[in-house]
């Protein structure tokens, strides 16, 4: 199937940037802050934000919406965020009408040593008062069902980093999440599901989660305001109940960041540039 003519769709939807959703999301953190109207959204927070609401019996087996609407048909059942490219132009003020302009920009079809892949990007620029904030480029691969045979990546060896910060998941985090994003996909809170279905041992770790976390770990270290841009890739899964690293080191204009799993492999690997 040619999913050409999927290129350049576009949709747009408007969202207020409630207090509750962030303040719910700090506690789910367990970071003890309230928000104010005003205050700047912390970066990767926009995930919480401009969710779409597919009725039940317009979900597929995994949770996700069905395929086809504004993203293409892909003929493969597994659905996966793969990384992304996010630049930041200017805070996003809880409180404030937004609106998010979505658009198909590249669609890409591939043969892996996993068998055949299907990756979309989706450009996505969310505006306020008519000024573009914050531009992000999301990833998404499509995938062949698991075999009970495939082996789980753990992922490349971590680089030697200058410092290096636990935290610890569980399966309510990964629920909470899930809720906050209004995140079906039940990789995220159905064990029988991960384990009879995608072959896979525990509950997935949330892709965004993590970028959000690196992304909380490079403000800390850089300063909100400091943070111009941040690239990252998934590598490999994490799975609840572990302990994962996050770490980073620091040179010129940039900070390196990667996330290490509980086997000692690297999850996702992010890159920031800053204006320091």
């Amino acid at each position: 199937m040619s999913y050409s003519d999927w290129l350049g769709r576009q949709e747009s939807s408007d969202c207020v940037l409630q207090l509750q959703q962030a303040n719910f999301m700090a506690a789910s953190l367990g970071q003890d802050r309230t928000f104010n109207p005003g205050d700047p959204l912390p970066h990767g927070w926009h995930w919480l934000y401009f969710l779409q609401a597919a009725p039940r019996d317009q979900l597929g087996r995994d949770g996700h919406p069905k395929r086809g609407g504004f993203l293409p048909p892909v003929d493969l059942p597994r659905r996966m965020w793969a990384g992304g490219r996010l630049q930041f132009h200017s805070d996003l003020p809880l409180g404030a009408l937004c609106r998010k302009t979505s658009t198909i920009t590249s669609i890409k079809e591939k043969e892996s040593r996993q068998g055949p892949l299907c990756l979309v990007t989706v450009t996505h620029e969310i505006s306020v008062a008519e000024s573009v904030a914050l531009v992000e480029e999301h990833d998404i691969v499509y995938l062949r069902d698991r075999e009970p045979h495939d082996p789980i990546a753990d992922g490349e060896p971590p680089a030697t980093m200058q410092f290096s910060e636990s935290f610890s998941s569980d399966s309510t985090l990964l629920f909470r999440y899930s809720a906050l994003t209004f995140n079906g996909h039940k990789i995220h809170y159905d064990l029988d599901y991960c384990r009879d279905i995608e072959g896979y041992p525990g509950l997935l770790f949330h892709g965004p989660l993590t970028a959000t976390l690196l992304l909380d770990l490079a403000s800390r270290k850089l300063g909100h305001h400091n943070v111009q841009s941040f690239d990252f890739r998934a590598m490999a899964p994490i799975f609840h109940d572990e302990v994962i690293l996050f770490e980073g080191r620091r040179d010129a204009n940039a900070l390196e960041l990667q996330a290490v799993n509980a086997r000692g492999g690297v999850s996702m690997r992010a890159r920031v540039n800053n204006a320091v």
